[in-house]
């Protein structure tokens, strides 16, 4: 008897932040995100050196929680999904704990695209979205096995989602997204007036 099944999954997680855990107010979120945008001269300048076009803390500021008591909250539903991730990836911690490494704003204005990368040292990566304006651009996931397909055809347009070789997740305002860290992903050019917040993440096992 002939069988067919699916070997070595990607796994995807999401879910609304809120769903475990502290509430996170969105609106404060938001506007926690521009004040600290508005107000961070290292960041600013740190896009302006190198052609970010939009915003990131990721260069400038790692105290997050401290400068905003919201992101406390955050992180404290973020632990919350984080480890119900790492149940169901089955790993094999002993005694060892996945922690949060790094937390960091990301604003795309129109035209701000953020290019395909990876996290290298770190194990879980995500994003919890907090503006997205109807229109903007979905986050974009690629088949890690993609450059080892040589001669194979590409699938039809309506394959199975796990045949595909890029994913596009279009989350919600108050949604998370995890994903493991090795995992290829990028944000397509935001077309719409409006600004593109989320707040990215790294954890890491030590």
């Amino acid at each position: 008897m002939s069988c067919i099944k699916s070997l070595f999954a990607t796994r995807l997680y999401h879910a609304a932040l809120s769903e475990l855990g502290q509430a996170v107010d969105q609106s404060e979120l938001k506007s926690s995100c521009l004040t600290i945008a508005e107000d961070d001269e290292a960041g600013q300048a740190w896009c302006e050196k190198n052609d970010f076009p939009g915003y990131t803390s990721y260069s400038s500021l790692n105290d997050l929680d401290w400068r905003f008591p919201i992101f406390r909250n955050v992180i404290q539903a973020l632990d919350k999904h984080v480890e119900a991730f790492g149940k169901d990836l089955e790993f094999d911690l002993s005694e060892k704990k996945v922690t949060l490494d790094s937390l960091w704003i990301n604003i795309l204005p129109f035209g701000g695209i953020h290019t395909a990368h990876i996290h290298p040292h770190s194990v879980i990566s995500g994003t919890t979205y907090v503006a997205m304006p109807e229109g903007t651009s979905a986050i974009k996931f690629e088949d890690p096995r993609l450059t080892m397909m040589m001669a194979a055809p590409t699938q039809t347009k309506d394959a199975r989602e796990e045949l595909r070789s890029f994913i596009y997740a279009k989350p919600q305002v108050g949604d998370v997204l995890l994903w493991e860290s090795w995992l290829r992903h990028e944000v397509p050019m935001n077309m719409v007036d409006e600004d593109r917040i989320s707040v990215s993440f790294n954890y890491s096992c030590s």
